[in-house]
């Protein structure tokens, strides 16, 4: 039964995104986009209440707390699939959806590939819990913000070919997708600000240390120090443009290897947990 119900949230996640890519990202040039239809909006909602049930399943269904790097990338790209539906009622935002929709058709059904290791006890405390969840905040507002530079740094380079054929098409302007990246950027600051503060309480508490020096505490402090660069040249030297593309792809590299990555060398590649 798990597995139909893992198997309807990735069909249902890239049967959306195929038909948001076929009928906004290949728009005519000059063609006024569509938005979201309230079926498409309501349909949405199906496969990320299912995501939402098989990732509390996945991470509290068994005796105790089981994560790993795939629970974390599928709870990311829930994360985003929510907070790109609810800023959708705002800004115009159906052609993003093509492309988030499908990462979160892969990333939904990696847990039954990749199930990681069920955590060591301490990990069942509230404090932890509280960590990890300001954590995937952090990460997935990231996340977002990464894959929104991308685009729009897909989107800056057809501009200056005068050409918005094919996908390109169905992305909202760039002065709109600018404002969304930096009220991303400054939610997730805030929240791996958060992350950071309740981990060094964590280990204080737990192993008589705050902020033990290893690479999670290594990269999580770097990411930190690039976003918050990020943002106060935003806010003194009015960054924009490829500069703070540049910068927000590069935070989001080092603070996907204070967790995913080292999470899927160890369990992928060494065959190991990591406490």
């Amino acid at each position: 039964m798990i597995i139909l119900l893992y198997g309807l949230a990735f069909a249902l996640y890239a049967f959306l995104g195929a038909h948001l890519f076929r009928t906004r990202w290949r728009a005519q040039p000059n063609a006024a986009v569509a938005p979201l239809a309230a079926w498409e909006r309501a349909a949405i909602l199906v496969p990320l209440a299912l995501h939402s049930w098989l990732l509390y399943h996945d991470l509290f269904g068994g005796p105790s707390l089981r994560f790993g790097f795939s629970q974390a990338l599928s709870l990311m790209m829930w994360l985003a699939v929510l907070f790109y539906w609810i800023e959708s009622l705002f800004y115009s935002l159906q052609g993003v959806f093509a492309i988030v929709l499908p990462v979160a058709a892969v990333t939904v059904v990696l847990p039954t590939v990749f199930p990681g290791f069920e955590a060591p006890p301490y990990t069942g405390t509230v404090e932890f819990r509280l960590h990890l969840l300001l954590a995937m905040l952090a990460y997935s507002l990231f996340t977002m913000a990464a894959l929104q530079a991308a685009l729009m740094l897909a989107l800056e380079r057809r501009l200056h070919r005068g050409d918005l054929r094919g996908p390109v098409a169905g992305l909202p302007p760039l002065l709109t997708l600018e404002a969304l990246l930096f009220r991303i950027i400054g939610l997730g600051f805030l929240f791996l600000t958060l992350t950071l503060l309740a981990g060094a309480a964590f280990s204080e508490e737990l192993f008589g240390r705050a902020l033990p020096f290893n690479h999670k505490t290594l990269f999580g402090v770097i990411s930190w120090l690039i976003f918050g660069a990020l943002l106060a040249g935003r806010h003194f030297y009015g960054w924009r443009g490829r500069k703070a593309l540049h910068w927000t792809l590069m935070g989001f590299a080092v603070l996907l290897l204070a967790y995913v990555g080292s999470r899927f060398v160890l369990e992928v590649v060494l065959g190991r947990s990591l406490a």
